[in-house]
Parts: structure tokens; sequence; C-alpha cells
């Protein structure tokens, strides 16, 4: 189900990976044509996050919809209205929440029920008793029966090597029409498999060569702070581009790196030395706003900001500590006034944090010698 359809929420300061799917509400007798979210976590949002099982309530009691009525009335919010004219449904109840299940556990890397249909057939060909067929058979059966034909990934053959080999000599598959399996099929179905077997240990194994895709550590965000003096212990607030923690950049002092991206964002030259002596960051801020910004700012702001971040903390060895105290985790950084910088609850793109991660990378590369200093 997840394809291309990535999304996320944010719970807590962390972001939840998520997908969608459309769908159908049924709701005073009308239907709505709506998006349906499923999310690593296991909560489903269809007009309002549920679990699961609430979600298989909602499938039973027909209000997520997956039938419809001749003459039945739908809308799309915004786009049409119609009636259903020979309406034909391509799901069921039981399918979708069966693919719901799947693609939550897809979600968190972890086999769906075709990965463990294929594991329990791994273990029979390893060791063909009885108990091991019948561990892959069921396996295979928790396939949606929809999604059986796709389970080996062959678009010639379909199902049919897998339903045959666990059904055994004598047995009959889950199709009717296939009738009784003979030794002969049997031995064909084993054939493909050893066949399969061979080809897949012929592959090469493919090591990643670089490390993993996600962080280890929990989130960091870095909240909305004022501090208008150095702190003792400042902690995280003193990643904050607002810290007071002067730099200088080609010969010109700064009290903070919010400060000399302000004061370098501003076209005349001579407006930029009352930026930067602004008594905040926020009222630097307010003074280039109201001057002409540089020509083609836009296009080199996020360079800038990673020069300016690169001095802060060169220039502080103790705050480039609590960088780097941050481990591989993904920082999330508040800025009410944009959402560039800003990551203000997923909505942002949070560039801030992204150079945060950047700057922090590059640190850490030094202390290993990766970098030259």
């Amino acid at each position: 189900m997840i394809g291309n359809r990535i999304t996320h929420r944010t719970a807590d300061g962390v972001r939840i990976p998520g997908t969608w799917r459309h769908a159908f509400v049924r709701n005073g007798g009308h239907y709505f044509l709506t998006d349906l979210f499923v999310y690593a976590d296991g909560l489903i949002d269809c007009w309002g996050l549920v679990t699961v099982e609430e979600f298989e309530e909602k499938l039973r009691t027909g209000w997520v919809a997956t039938s419809f009525p001749e003459g039945g009335e739908a809308s799309a919010h915004e786009l049409a209205d119609w009636k259903f004219g020979e309406p034909e449904s391509w799901t069921s109840p039981d399918q979708l929440l069966a693919e719901v299940r799947d693609t939550i556990d897809e979600l968190n890397g972890r086999p769906d029920s075709t990965g463990r249909c294929l594991a329990a057939v791994d273990a029979f060909l390893a060791d063909r008793t009885e108990e091991n067929r019948d561990s892959a058979r069921a396996a295979f059966l928790a396939v949606h029966e929809s999604q059986r034909r796709y389970t080996l990934g062959d678009m010639d053959r379909k199902d049919w090597p897998l339903r045959v080999l666990v059904a055994g000599p004598g047995g009959r598959t889950y199709l009717p029409f296939d009738g009784t399996v003979t030794q002969e099929s049997y031995d064909e179905a084993l054939a493909y498999f050893e066949d399969r077997a061979r080809r897949r240990a012929e592959r090469a194994d493919r090591i990643p060569a670089d490390g993993p895709a996600t962080s280890h550590a929990p989130a960091v965000q870095l909240y909305h702070s004022y501090p208008n003096k150095p702190l003792d212990d400042p902690g995280k607030v003193a990643l904050r581009h607002d810290y007071p923690a002067p730099i200088t950049v080609d010969g010109t002092d700064y009290p903070s790196a919010a400060h000399a991206y302000w004061a370098l964002s501003v076209a005349e030259p001579a407006t930029r030395p009352a930026v930067a002596a602004a008594p905040s960051a926020a009222a630097a801020r307010t003074l280039a706003a109201g001057a002409p910004r540089r020509e083609g700012w836009e296009h080199v702001r996020t360079a800038v900001m990673t020069r300016l971040l690169r001095a802060k903390y060169d220039q502080h060895p103790d705050l480039a500590a609590i960088l780097l105290a941050t481990g591989d985790a993904t920082v999330l950084y508040d800025d009410a006034d944009s959402s560039f910088w800003g990551d203000n609850a997923g909505r942002g793109r949070n560039w801030s944090g992204r150079l945060l991660e950047l700057v922090r990378s590059e640190l850490r590369a030094r202390q290993a010698g990766v970098l030259g200093a």
C-alpha cells in the first residue's frame, strides 16, 4: 500500500511516518470520498485518529464504507457531488483491514503477511515435515485472498507453485478449480522453489554501503526561548540561533548568529551595523524586515546560515559539545515567524534543524579525523 504515498504526522516533537489511500466514509446516509491515513504507531486517521481495533469497528458498522448502494449520494469536498450508478466495489471490510495491518508492519520494517508466509515456506523447504507444511499453509492462507497471487512476485505463475506446495500431494488448494494436487504437480512446484532458491543464492548479497537510514536517538525539539544574556548551563537553549553567543565573521562582530544573519540580509551596507547592534535578535529581525533585502537573498540564505553556524560552533567549543551531545537525533526547530526555517509542528521545512544536523556531522567528522580543521 505504501508505494510513493509518503506522509507523516508529528506527535510530541517526533515525526511518525505514514501513508494514505482513498476511502469512503458514510455519514448520515451520505458517502464522502476522503483520505485514510495509516501511521507507523498503529493509528489510523479517517476523520479522526483511531486504533486498529476501533478502525475495524468502523468497517463492521459501515462507517468506513466498502460497498455502495445504487443511487447512493456521494461527494468529494469542494470538488463534486454525484449518485452511484451500477457501483462495483473492489475491496471488502476484511481486505481493507488486512491491508491496513500489513501497511503498519511495512512502516515499521517488519515482515507483513506476505513476508511471514515466505519465511514459513523457507522453513518448510529446509525441513519438510508435515508440521512445517501446516505452518506454511496457515501463513499462506493468512495472506488476504486478493493478495495471494502476488506473494511470489511472479506475474507468469502467480501463486500456483505456492498453493500446490502447501497443499501437498493428494491435497486441495484454496481454489476449487485446481482439483487434487498430483505428485507430478507437486514435484514441479518443488522444482520451482529449488530453482528460486538457487537464483537467490547466486544473487550477490546486498550489504549496506552506508549507515542506518534513521536516527537512533530521540528527536530534539528546540522550543522558542528569549535569553538576553549567556547562561551558566544553557543546555539545548544554546542551540537556538538567537542565543547570545558572539561570533566574528569577516572581521565583523555580531552578538549572535541571528544578528549576523539579519545584518547580512539587508541590501544597504550602511544599514547593517544598526541591525548588528540591535538589543535582541528579535529587534534585529524587525530592523531587517523594514529595510530592502539583498537581491536573490532567498537563493543564498541557507548557505549564509550554514557559514554562520559553522562560525558559532567553531568559536564556542562549549556550545559545540552541546550540539554533539544530541547524537544523531533529528533536530526540530521552532520558528513562529518562518515556515522555511522552522519545523512548526511538522508544517514547516525545518531548515534550521537540518543545518544544525549538518554542522553537527561536520564537527563529528573533524573529531574522527575524517575532515581537516
